[in-house]
């Protein structure tokens, strides 16, 4: 039978000619990731079930990337941080990206410069910049948001600290193969609309429940005219509609991406096959979507924008895995640029190497020249209040988070869930959108179609293209 990409992908890191849906297979793992709030959890698992002296079954393969709770003065927070760096010391663990600035107690001073510290920002961003993402093959990592990396032409999915604490010690890991869900969109993406107005549309049409534990497939000329910063906003939220894993063909795009960050030189480039066979089939006009919301307290309470005209915002937040990439932040100061924010507007960088870029790129993508602003200094100068790199409030995390809602307020974001209590205050209401529908509704103060700022294209350039 013919195999999806999905299919094919676990077929041979099972060392099998064929799978099917529904086959439970021994698959061979490439990557394993985990972070601040899982690793040390993992780690117990995996000393428990192995021994006090067990070692990693490859060190070069483990991927641990602290990023949740950073910025805070919580002692728990900075006990687990140790507790990695005593666990990638004894092991001998190659990629472990330390937040070097984290000494001691109290509140940590953040890192002065985005280039100079080994601490990489939020664990799905910093992935594909440090070269652990490849077409073909698998990854998993202790954090549900790891189907980002689909959005490369691979099978990842989050698993939990037990399956994680068995891969640790043996590399492989027992997965059900899952049927796929096929989405299509026709059509270029128009300039008023990102991959964010996307998925909430597949969220709103299949439910939070609609793809458990299936394979979401996005597919079409639209998908093809993303750049491949916003299909990482699709394979994201893949899990908010309960997919196993998202995933994406791979184009140029990818491979120019891959060949230059890739920390290993081979891959193997998997696609659907011919008749292939889907368990769901969904298309859409990108020419007929409008600007979205996704209203509290669901990802797949679905909206047009402009029905919620009326909904007056407490707050903006930019950033997180979802929305917290080069080009989210450049979507989102081409509307700010020269205007000043109604609401307090929280910024906060997916990545290190994105508050990077944010310093050295005007609002077109390309290095500014003498004079230009920068879209750091765009943003700040509207109002935003700029944080450092890290998940922050997306998680919610300490009270003394950045951007956290500690209050009973109406919060518009780019973040990927709104479930009560996600960013802070359970009483809190979040409206999940697009950067532009946030930039826009930061500058009234209510929920605002992007529509009345775009005027055109928006130029991204070099940014986040390789």
């Amino acid at each position: 039978m013919p195999m999806t990409m999905t299919e094919s992908i676990l077929a041979r890191h099972a060392g099998k000619a064929s799978v099917a849906a529904g086959d439970n297979v021994w698959v061979n793992v490439d990557v394993l990731m985990t972070h601040d709030v899982c690793g040390p959890g993992t780690i117990g698992v995996f000393k428990e079930q192995f021994g006090p002296k067990a070692k990693v079954w490859d060190p070069q393969r483990v991927v641990i990337i602290p990023d949740h709770y950073i910025f805070t003065a919580d002692t728990h927070a900075h006990r687990n941080i140790q507790i990695l760096r005593d666990f990638v010391r004894e092991q001998g663990i190659k990629y472990y990206y330390d937040p070097d600035f984290i000494q001691g107690e109290g509140m940590p001073n953040p890192y002065q410069d985005p280039t100079q510290t080994h601490y990489k920002g939020v664990c799905h961003k910093a992935l594909p910049e440090e070269g652990h993402l490849r077409p073909g093959e698998v990854l998993l990592g202790t954090d549900s948001h790891t189907c980002t990396a689909g959005a490369f032409g691979q099978f990842a999915t989050g698993i939990g600290n037990t399956d994680a604490g068995f891969v640790l010690g043996t590399g492989k890991l027992w997965l059900k193969v899952p049927p796929t869900m096929r989405f299509v969109f026709h059509g270029q993406i128009p300039p008023y609309l990102t991959a964010k107005d996307l998925i909430l549309a597949v969220i709103g049409e299949i439910s939070v429940s609609g793809a458990t534990y299936k394979a979401m497939y996005f597919t079409g000329d639209g998908i093809a005219s993303l750049t491949l910063e916003d299909r990482m906003t699709l394979t994201n939220m893949a899990i908010e509609a309960g997919g196993k894993n998202g995933v994406c063909d791979v184009d140029d795009k990818t491979l120019a991406y891959v060949k230059a960050r890739s920390n290993r030189p081979d891959w193997e480039i998997v696609k659907d096959e011919p008749g292939a066979k889907y368990d769901y089939v969904h298309e859409w006009d990108l020419a007929k979507l409008e600007p979205l919301v996704a209203k509290p307290h669901s990802p797949d309470n679905k909206d047009i924008a402009r029905n919620c005209r009326s909904v007056n915002v407490d707050r903006a937040y930019i950033g997180s895995c979802t929305g917290g990439k080069i080009t989210d932040m450049i979507f989102a100061a081409a509307i700010l640029n020269g205007k000043s924010v109604k609401v307090p507007t929280f910024v906060v960088p997916g990545s290190t190497e994105v508050h990077a870029d944010m310093l050295r790129l005007n609002l077109r993508g390309e290095p500014k020249a003498g004079g230009e602003k920068s879209i750091h200094d765009v943003l700040a100068d509207a109002g935003c209040t700029m944080g450092p790199a890290s998940c922050a409030a997306c998680l919610g995390g300490p009270k003394d988070t950045f951007g956290r809602l500690n209050s009973a307020i109406t919060c518009i974001s780019t973040t990927n869930r709104n479930f009560p209590g996600r960013m802070g205050d359970r009483n809190a209401g979040v409206y999940l959108a697009s950067p532009l529908t946030v930039a826009a509704s930061a500058l009234t103060g209510h929920v605002t179609d992007p529509r009345d700022y775009v005027t055109g294209p928006i130029p991204t350039g070099t940014a986040g293209v390789v």
